[in-house]
């Protein structure tokens, strides 16, 4: 995989002393910085890893996907194969048509895939992983306004818009972009989940390290241009970029400045792809850089705030206020006493977690179960500082890493997924042949909060 140019600040405009200290705001922020890169002028002049995360490890985008699914239906529009007016139901046959198509369902354009202006009154987010037919669901939905309608977050439009390339081309978007748009970056980590339709599912699910996002964004500057060869075209670039549709209904600043295809637009005339947790690929044009962000940060304003607050009187020479970076980034492990655990193994009853047995002793042992899969991995976790493991049971293996404190007769157990922002703590409390476990996410899509009980 080719590496991005490096350079000083100084070289690119910059000051090191403003980067050091928009590193320590960030630090002290409270938001969980994992990872970061900053382009100025085509030039890599900050980069950050907190450990025990790393740059060269894949990351999971959640929405960031979409603006690569934005950038499948721009190519597919280049080679004359799609256009913004095609009505979404001409790609789908009957099996996927509901019995009477509505006059608001039969106008829906690929254009309002794309704007999330499909005429759904409200955000069309919910969880849909687990269902087997999401293109046929999305269909059957009520579409209360005609399209082009106020803006409404829609996870299913973005993935219609993955299931449509797939019915053109025959190959799935992930495959579509390799040659096209992967392969040219040198990005050969990327992983995308598919659903249970065999469809990436385009909204989400994109998994590649930092750097690679990094170059995503410095080509999106580029307007599509990359080592000379227009990758994707610059019109398409632009357009997807601009405002297409008002989206001032939402809550924040900086996410009611217009949507384009598959774009936030911000203040201070930027734009992004963002994800969940504060996954960002954020664009300045006017001051030749970009930024990208990995994170499991509960509020994503706030980091766009210290963004701008620090970086663009960065650009504009400033040397920040003096605060020097801190010597050492990192989410270290949590400290206490020794665990007291018991040595005894306690099988856990049914749950969503994947965890089906606890040992506790002076480590513990997670046995850990996909559903639908028989095998099982034992991952042993032990008191101090991170022990890595690697998740087997996932495809492709994912590496965490655990550590084990003791608060009297409760052990807590710590474990990151590092190619995510997810964190679980589970204070196991053994109540003579029995064991409760207190589960604790750090963030997630559902309840961070649950018990679990053995057999």
């Amino acid at each position: 995989m080719s590496s991005l140019p490096r350079s000083t600040p100084e070289s690119q405009g910059l000051s090191t002393g403003a980067l050091d200290a928009f590193v320590a705001a960030l630090d002290a922020s409270g938001q969980e910085l994992q990872t970061l890169m900053l382009m100025r002028h085509g030039q890599v002049v900050l980069e950050a890893e907190w450990t025990p995360y790393r740059l060269h490890e894949r990351h999971a985008l959640f929405s960031v996907s979409k603006s690569f699914t934005s950038t499948g239906i721009g190519l597919l529009i280049a080679e004359g194969r799609l256009s913004l007016e095609d009505k979404m139901v001409s790609f789908f046959d009957g099996d996927d048509l509901p019995d009477k198509i509505s006059d608001h369902l039969a106008a829906m354009e690929v254009r309002h895939l794309l704007t999330m202006s499909t005429g759904h009154m409200q955000e069309v987010a919910d969880s849909i992983d687990r269902d087997p037919r999401m293109v046929r669901t999305f269909l059957g939905l009520e579409v209360e306004h005609a399209p082009g309608a106020p803006f409404a977050y829609n996870n299913r439009a973005t993935y219609t818009l993955s299931a449509i390339l797939q019915k053109i081309t025959g190959e799935t978007l992930l495959d579509y972009l390799r040659p096209r748009l992967f392969e040219p970056l040198g990005i050969d980590e990327a992983t995308w989940q598919l659903s249970r339709e065999g469809i990436v599912t385009g909204g989400w699910g994109l998994s590649i390290n930092t750097e690679s996002l990094a170059k995503f964004s410095q080509l999106l500057l580029q307007r599509g241009e990359w080592d000379g060869k227009q990758l994707v075209p610059a019109a398409w670039i632009d357009e997807a970029t601009k405002k297409q549709v008002d989206n001032s209904n939402q809550d924040n600043e900086d996410w009611r400045q217009g949507y384009g295809y598959q774009f936030w637009r911000a203040r201070h005339n930027t734009y992004r792809g963002d994800g969940a947790f504060g996954q960002y690929c954020l664009v300045f044009p006017d001051h030749d850089a970009t930024l990208v962000i990995t994170s499991a940060s509960p509020d994503m304003q706030a980091v766009l705030d210290l963004t701008f607050e620090h970086l663009l009187p960065a650009f504009e020479g400033g040397t920040g206020d003096g605060t020097p970076r801190p010597a050492t980034l990192e989410l270290p492990a949590p400290t206490g006493s020794a665990p007291q655990g018991n040595g005894r193994t306690y099988q856990l009853d049914p749950n969503d977690t994947g965890v089906t047995a606890i040992t506790l002793g002076e480590t513990v042992t997670l046995t850990l179960q996909v559903p639908e899969k028989s095998e099982t991995l034992d991952i042993v976790c032990t008191p101090g500082d991170w022990t890595e493991a690697l998740d087997t049971l996932q495809d492709p293996p994912q590496r965490l890493v655990t550590s084990v404190s003791g608060e009297g007769d409760t052990t807590v157990v710590t474990v990151r997924y590092v190619e995510t922002p997810f964190v679980a703590t589970l204070r196991c409390r053994p109540e003579g042949d029995r064991l409760t476990v207190d589960l604790h996410f750090n963030v997630g899509f559902g309840p961070l909060e649950a018990t679990l009980t053995s057999k």
